[in-house]
């Protein structure tokens, strides 16, 4: 149930912005099915799924408070919010909490990736901004042979992008 609750708190959070809402419910589908076909264990693919809703819950406190959002202004003001956001939870866990709020922290960051979770969050979100940026070939090979490495976020990549030949 917390992801279906989530899915409602920050299409609350960002309302009156369906671009966002539905970018988040996109890297929340991939990061799972990802998740899922890699065999993550249940507390982990917990985690990524609450951090994949949440990933950019940054946005718009930085929109709000230095007039831009970029990547690393997300990773320093999202943790805050979604700290605030998962306390009212009384089934979410301190060690849940402070690892969603690690990978808020830098899935914008793709060196020092520690953890399965954090490499599935990676993927995920550049599934969708990849096409939701309409990014060159070029550009998406660059960024699949530096990031991508599990088998299942390759297989989405490659077959969305028909990169089977690059």
């Amino acid at each position: 149930m917390i992801n279906e609750e989530l899915i409602i708190k920050m299409t609350e959070f960002n309302a009156g912005d369906p671009k966002r809402i539905q970018h988040f419910i996109k890297v929340y589908e991939f990061a799972h099915v990802i998740g899922v076909n890699e065999l993550l264990d249940s507390e982990t693919l917990r985690i990524l799924d609450m951090a994949s809703i949440m990933h950019d819950i940054g946005i718009r406190p930085s929109e709000k408070k230095y007039g831009k959002c970029d990547g690393k202004l997300q990773e320093q003001e999202g943790p805050f919010y979604a700290r605030e956001m998962l306390a009212k939870f009384s089934d979410v866990t301190d060690y849940e909490i402070d690892r969603v709020c690690y990978l808020i922290a830098h899935h914008h960051t793709y060196d020092n990736v520690d953890g399965i979770d954090y490499r599935i969050l990676l993927e995920a979100d550049f599934l969708v901004n990849a096409m939701e940026d309409n990014l060159s070939k070029d550009s998406i090979v660059s960024f699949r042979n530096h990031v991508f490495e599990t088998k299942t976020g390759l297989h989405l990549l490659n077959t969305m992008f028909d990169l089977n030949r690059h």
